[in-house]
């Protein structure tokens, strides 16, 4: 098992914590932590895993940090 943290912005964080402790199995990537979540893959417009950006099918290490964000919108 590994833990990781994940931070959610903007309305990836209603009905959910703003930042929480996950406990996952090896081999979890962020994409399989998208669908944990129940956000659609679609509507992520960024993942950072320790601060870098990159695809949603990097496998996680124990004491990741996970940072998802939606589209901005505005102007």
């Amino acid at each position: 098992m590994l833990k990781v943290e994940v931070r959610l912005f903007a309305y990836f964080r209603e009905g959910r914590e703003k930042k929480q402790i996950m406990e996952l199995e090896e081999g979890t990537t962020i994409s399989d932590v998208i669908k944990i979540l129940d956000i659609d893959e679609k509507e992520v417009s960024i993942a950072l895993l320790n601060g870098m950006d990159g695809p949603f099918h990097r496998e996680l290490k124990d004491g990741d940090i996970i940072a998802l964000f939606p589209p901005v919108g505005g102007g």
